[in-house]
């Protein structure tokens, strides 16, 4: 039966034009026809030549450098050709029309050299996912983590978790089968079991990481609370060093919850201003207020604010949630004034104590977050997976009433669960929804 020969895709790789250059990435069977007709002969393997491309009428298009990667030994696995024009963008218009004038040759989908690279089995689904944060990290920490899961560290501690599984239900099995031959030494489950309540230690550990690895990819989520005019917008505005939300001397003004996002220490930090906090009939007002108290509930750290000037009246958050108490305005106490009683001062329309407001926001940050490793899982699919792979080992370990077969088939599904993670088991249905967050030339 013939088969259909895949069509080979391309885009621009790099960012907006006009700049001063951009990479057309082109990968599939038709890579090397394309280079030949456009360029002349095929450079040597991943070996920039200084080129002319010419339109396959004859027209000179312009002057590039061409790289060629044959398969195995591309980014995707499959013949790969980058052309790296200059960036205007009616050039970049008429090369891209030009390509897609070649036979079972178009443009790429959002992901769809990553998903090809997964496809060869160049990158699992961890480092691709990496790769996509890689790409979305705005400060220091989250490009850290982001590397760790690109490079395969993360995806190196799964695979060896899989592997002790495997090993686990390899010994079972292999006492079930020769347990009335003599060769296998003794009952070798009392020592499996007692590995795997370390490992399951060790996965617990892992799923308690999920939250730091959260905090650095998404952002530490901080509220600021108050009574009305309790200086809460001057204070967003001050930390942002632009107008966020507006100012005024009427109670009420802030009606919903506005943000910044502000790069601390490496860590991306969110503040949001919310509603103050009194009660009103006014509905609007109401439902901001609904709003505050529903993103208190949400947040990280709650910095409660009360103006220096009236009689300390801090909101409390909510059970068990951190709170720094901020008393705001302090430019506008007397030298005979009592010296409020908070966590810290500061002014927002002079600047006192922001520097030193930042600096303890950093401080519970890093609270948090712990000293850690950087191998660590940062969405919500590697939780939900290690939290199965937890329940499975958990299961295997404790029902001893049950069988050596079933036990040994709950060990399965636990590496079953983390083969997810790394994409090598029933992933088709993640695959559109992963590929789908990263940039079309990716």
């Amino acid at each position: 039966m013939h088969m259909p020969v895949r069509e080979t895709i391309f885009a621009l790789s790099t960012g907006a034009l006009p700049s001063g250059v951009a990479i057309v990435r082109i990968s599939g069977t038709m890579a090397g026809t394309i280079c030949q007709q456009l360029s002349g002969n095929l450079p040597e393997p991943r070996q920039a030549a200084l080129r002319s491309i010419r339109s396959r009428n004859g027209l000179m298009l312009d002057q590039a450098l061409v790289l060629w990667f044959p398969a195995p030994h591309s980014f995707t696995g499959e013949d790969c050709l980058e052309l790296h024009l200059h960036g205007g963008r009616a050039l970049v218009r008429v090369v891209l029309e030009e390509l897609g004038s070649f036979d079972n040759c178009r443009m790429a989908e959002a992901g769809e050299f990553s998903r090809r690279a997964f496809e060869h089995g160049k990158l699992d689904l961890v480092e691709i996912e990496g790769l996509a944060d890689l790409l979305a990290a705005d400060t220091e920490m989250q490009r850290r983590l982001a590397v760790e899961q690109s490079a395969g560290h993360l995806s190196a501690i799964y695979e060896a978790w899989r592997g002790k599984l495997i090993a686990a239900r390899a010994m079972i099995e292999a006492e079930l089968d020769f347990s009335d031959e003599g060769d296998i030494p003794g009952p070798v489950s009392d020592r499996i079991w007692g590995d795997m309540r370390a490992f399951l230690l060790e996965l617990e550990k892992a799923l308690e990481d999920l939250k730091t690895g959260e905090i650095i990819r998404d952002g530490f989520m901080v509220v600021i609370a108050g009574r009305p005019n309790s200086g809460k917008s001057s204070l967003i505005n001050a930390l942002a060093g632009r107008d966020v939300a507006i100012v005024t001397e009427y109670e009420g003004t802030t009606r919903d919850i506005l943000h910044c996002e502000l790069d601390i220490g490496g860590y991306a930090v969110h503040f949001y201003d919310t509603a103050g906090i009194r009660d009103t009939s006014e509905p609007v007002e109401r439902e901001g207020i609904r709003r505050a108290l529903g993103k208190m509930e949400e947040a990280d750290l709650v910095l409660s604010l009360a103006d220096s000037l009236s009689p300390i009246d801090f909101v409390e958050a909510p059970t068990g949630m951190d709170r720094i108490r901020v008393c705001t305005k302090v430019d506008l106490l007397s030298d005979s004034d009592t010296k409020p009683n908070a966590d810290i001062l500061i002014s927002s329309a002079t600047g006192y104590g922001i520097a030193d407001l930042k600096t303890l926001v950093l401080s519970r940050v890093e609270d948090k977050v712990g000293t850690f490793s950087l191998a660590i899982p940062s969405r919500l699919r590697h939780g939900q997976q290690l939290r199965d792979a937890i329940e499975e080992v958990r299961q295997a370990i404790e029902r001893s009433d049950l069988g050596l077969e079933i036990r040994a088939e709950h060990l399965r599904r636990a590496s079953d669960a983390l083969g997810r993670i790394t994409g090598r088991i029933d992933v088709e249905m993640l695959l559109g929804k992963i590929f789908s967050e990263f940039c079309v030339g990716k």
